[in-house]
């Protein structure tokens, strides 16, 4: 467990503090609710009433084949639920709609020196070519010269003709590593991961250009790269059809539109389950925090929030959307003041892990963005505040916040974890099983409501509402951009701070 200063979470509570107050003698007389209190607000949203909307959606994947993935009569019955729950509480509700490349694997099988293991090494990456019905059978090559991780055609001798590449991850998107190792010869491509971790990564929209592309744990990884004369064979039979299907929206109706902060969880579950954990459990706490918010008064910022499609298939909804404002509305794109992702909130055998920004635990394989380091701090201070523990997650761009920091958006989010095991550490910190898996039910059958830990869904569930809270008062330790001054008597002095972590 890692440890924390409340500096930063004190001087946001002094700024709104001294908002509220100034807004107080108004308040008393107006007809209006009480102005925002992110602490009072942070108990408003509470793990009954999440674990309520969890309920929902797993009727409804109970009622629809057993699943809520992309494309299915699941999906579209958990977003009509969402957008109703809404509309009731006053949003008005928008589907953005996309395409998407549906991949199915019909045969996968990766061995080494002919040995294969159940389940198979690694994972295919979403995009990938495939090898067709015949297997692939060559030796490894890796880049040449120091620090190389295969982003260029020149990183690689003409070694790596006819053989498997293998790199690290980092630098360079997934994509150009496929490129550049298909540019050198090589028949495909394993990358390697920065953690001991399942490897989920995505290549973006197929390309016959790439090669076949899986990605591998750390310790997978290093245990092909010191087998002496390694062979390795590749079997990837896959095929693609593009299918379509769509974010669900919805904002604040008051707040500043040129300063809005974006909260996101990926509604999909994978076709193996009901997902309730990854993700209901993000999507449910984001609507119950937006339900909340609709009964406070005025804000200062706009809060957008956002449930993402298909991101089990490549994190394309929120891919999509930040695109789209790259290509048709960039000047929007420079308002988010940050995004906050939510994707796995309630695991059974949990962690309270905040994406590590400022790298104190993690290096990142990303570019961070500024203001990044300082939305992380939001969610450290709380929990420290409170005296909660906490631990960070790496800052890898694995979930939806991955499109936001490509194109330069700070970000942070919470994590209760997947399929990595608990070291004893965190059970000391936190209670729970060492050496088991976060979430034993991770894209399976069992994630469902009966699995969810209640009390890793509340401590979440009143960080999201607080940190969500606070941003719409106050940005400034983000991006300096200072309240009204609620009596039109001249700009609100809040201090600034920067983070020591």
């Amino acid at each position: 467990m890692t440890s924390r200063t409340a500096a930063g979470l004190a001087t946001l509570t002094l700024a709104v503090a001294t908002l509220l107050s100034s807004a107080g003698a108004t308040a008393a007389t107006a007809a209006t609710p009480d102005p925002l209190d992110p602490t009072d607000f942070s108990g408003e949203v509470t793990a009954e009433a999440v674990l309520a909307h969890l309920a929902q959606l797993e009727a409804i994947a109970d009622a629809n084949g057993g699943n809520r993935a992309v494309g299915t009569a699941g999906y579209e019955a958990s977003a009509e639920y969402i957008e109703s729950q809404l509309q009731d509480a006053g949003y008005t509700t928008r589907r953005q709609g996309f395409d998407f490349a549906l991949q199915t694997i019909l045969a996968y099988n990766l061995s080494v020196n002919g040995v294969a293991s159940l389940p198979p090494l690694g994972i295919p990456m979403q995009g990938t070519t495939g090898t067709g019905p015949t297997p692939i059978t060559a030796g490894i090559a890796t880049p040449g010269g120091e620090g190389a991780v295969g982003c260029t055609k020149a990183e690689w001798t003409p070694d790596a003709v006819g053989k498997i590449a293998v790199v690290n991850r980092g630098v360079c998107s997934f994509a150009d590593k496929s490129l550049a190792a298909a540019q050198a010869g090589a028949v495909a491509l394993i990358i390697i991961n920065t953690e001991d971790a399942e490897f989920v990564g995505t290549l973006g929209p197929q390309g016959p250009e790439r090669v076949p592309t899986v990605g591998v744990s750390k310790s997978q990884g290093e245990g092909i790269l010191a087998t002496a004369d390694v062979s390795i064979e590749l079997l990837l039979d896959e095929v693609t059809q593009v299918s379509t299907s769509f974010n669900v929206l919805a904002e604040t109706p008051t707040g500043r539109e040129d300063n809005t902060v974006v909260v996101g969880a990926h509604l999909d579950s994978v076709p193996e389950g009901a997902g309730i954990n990854d993700n209901g459990s993000g999507s449910a706490a984001i609507l119950e925090t937006a339900l909340r918010l609709a009964e406070q008064g005025p804000l200062n910022n706009q809060v957008r929030f956002a449930w993402w499609g298909a991101e089990e298939v490549g994190l394309v909804g929120s891919t999509h959307y930040v695109q789209d404002l790259v290509a048709n509305d960039p000047t929007e794109l420079d308002q988010i003041i940050t995004y906050l992702n939510f994707d796995m909130v309630g695991s059974p055998n949990y962690v309270m892990s905040v994406y590590d920004a400022n790298q104190s635990t993690f290096p990142a394989p990303v570019e961070v963005p500024a203001g990044s380091v300082a939305t992380e701090k939001l969610f450290t201070d709380y929990f420290d505040s409170t005296g909660q523990p906490w631990v960070d997650t790496a800052f890898s761009g694995r979930s939806d916040y991955s499109a936001f920091i490509a194109a330069g958006v700070p970000a942070s989010g919470l994590f209760t974890g997947a399929e990595g095991l608990k070291t004893e550490a965190e059970a000391a910190a936190f209670g729970g099983q060492a050496g088991a898996a976060y979430d034993p039910n991770y894209h399976g059958a069992g994630d469902r409501v009966a699995n969810i830990n209640t009390d890793a869904l509340g401590i979440a569930s009143h960080a999201i509402a607080f940190v969500v809270a606070s941003l719409s008062l106050d940005s400034s330790l983000i991006n300096g951009q200072l309240p009204p001054a609620p009596c039109g008597c001249g700009a609100l002095n809040v201090a600034q701070t920067t983070s020591s972590r």
